[in-house]
Order: C-alpha cells, then sequence, then structure tokens
C-alpha cells in the first residue's frame, strides 16, 4: 500500500508492473476498495505486454480518507489528482460500476488523461424512478463511510443533467462491459450509455454485475486486446 495527499484527502493505492510500462488505473465499485481488483491488475501486469497498474481506494472506501463529502464530482477530482500527483499524463481507465461513473466523468472533464475507456456494468446517468429509498444503518460497521452510501444514493437518484449532456466529450475508443441479464443494473441503461458515446461499442460478457470477479478469464479476454490494439485513425482524438 502506498498513499498520495491529493484535493484535500489521502487516497491510498496498490500498484503493480514495471514502473516504466504503459499504465492503466483501475477503479473499483461502492463499497469495495483497490484490493477488487487484484486478480486482474497482476494479469495486467504481467502479461503480453506488461502494464503499470495502479487501483486506489476511493474517497470514503477501505484506508483512504473518510472526509463525509461524497459527491460523484469530487471523486473524480481526487483521481485526477492522483494521475498528476503520481505523473502520469495519460492512462487507459478501467472502471467499475461507482468507478466507471467517476471514470466517464473523468473522461468528460479531462478528455487528453484518458487514453482508452473501459466502463464494466455502468448505466446511463437518467434518474431513477422510483428513487431508491435511503439505505438502513448497518448492525456492525462496513469498511467504508455510510455517509458515502447515502451521497451517492442521492446523487444517482437525481445525477447532474450536466452527466448526461457531456457525453459527446468522451472521444476516446470506450468499451462498455454488460454483465447480462442476471446483473442488478438495467442491461438496457447500459447499452443506452454505450449508445450516446462517439466512439464505443458493447460487449455482453455476463455473469452478473461483478463481470471481473465472476468471469475474470472473459473479461481479460475482451479488455486485454482492446487496450493493446493500436490507435485507430479514424477515432476522434480529444484536443
Amino acid at each position: 500500500m502506498d498513499f498520495v495527499k491529493v484535493n484535500g484527502v489521502s487516497l491510498a493505492y496498490r500498484s503493480w508492473g514495471p514502473e516504466d510500462a504503459p499504465p492503466v488505473l483501475l477503479l473499483h465499485c461502492r463499497g469495495a476498495d483497490g484490493s477488487d481488483w487484484t486478480g486482474i491488475a497482476q494479469r495486467l501486469a504481467v502479461g503480453a505486454r506488461p502494464r503499470r497498474v495502479y487501483a486506489p481506494d476511493l474517497r470514503g472506501h477501505g484506508l483512504s480518507d473518510w472526509p463525509g463529502t461524497y459527491a460523484y464530482e469530487a471523486m473524480r477530482d481526487d483521481i485526477l489528482g492522483f494521475l498528476h500527483a503520481l505523473g502520469v499524463d495519460r492512462t487507459d481507465v478501467v472502471g467499475h460500476s461507482l468507478g466507471g461513473a467517476v471514470a466517464y466523468l473523468l473522461a468528460q472533464h479531462a478528455p487528453g488523461a484518458v487514453r482508452r475507456l473501459v466502463l464494466e456494468d455502468v448505466p446511463a446517468p437518467m434518474p431513477l424512478d422510483p428513487p431508491r429509498p435511503p439505505a438502513p444503518a448497518p448492525d456492525t460497521a462496513p469498511p467504508f463511510d455510510w455517509a458515502m452510501l447515502l451521497a451517492t444514493d442521492a446523487q444517482r437518484n437525481a445525477p447532474d443533467p450536466v452527466w448526461w449532456d457531456h457525453m459527446e466529450r468522451i472521444t476516446m475508443p470506450t468499451l462498455v462491459i454488460g454483465g447480462g441479464t442476471t446483473s442488478a443494473i438495467p442491461q438496457e441503461q447500459v447499452a443506452l450509455l454505450a449508445s450516446v458515446l462517439p466512439d464505443a461499442h458493447m460487449v455482453t460478457v455476463g455473469g452478473g454485475h461483478l463481470v471481473h470477479e465472476a468471469r475474470p478469464e472473459e473479461f481479460l479476454a475482451v479488455i486485454v486486446p482492446f487496450l493493446d490494439a493500436p490507435p485507430d485513425v479514424t477515432s476522434r482524438t480529444p484536443s
């Protein structure tokens, strides 16, 4: 574990692979932490094309600070600061669920920082109808800040319309991975997200919402060729 102070919070992170290898950033789902990616990260770090892999704990999760404020935009700014602090100018980004929303906000806000984008079972930012009710407090302390759960539920119920309006800014090649019919995320919302991105295609791997955990071999078989592909001269390049 290493730590870096950015955007007023201390972020814990794990890293694998040669320091001079092409970077890839892995962003976990809500309630997890960077260790959730260990199996995938280890494979990416020693593959045919080794990579320098980074997996931070988002604020309010794991060993990162729990500051009490959990806007998606704050998490985005944390990750942008994280990349700057580590001297990573441009990276591939793989985000799962909440981490995927943070990833697409990063790609909207700083498109030059993201070379290729992978979104694992991430729904389009549409208001929930009916809204998700407040979750009851647990009997035992979870490994994340409960305030984070309540804050992200509120933004998931009523996402900022700007998130949707700025999808056209995500011009880098994007792979959208669906968890299939056993996922709790409506797959039509995942497909909708893929349909509005300028340079995206969707692949349904299956396995439910936790695609990379349930089907790691299939997940890697999809993302590795995508990340290793040469630049597509027909793809629009962010300015």
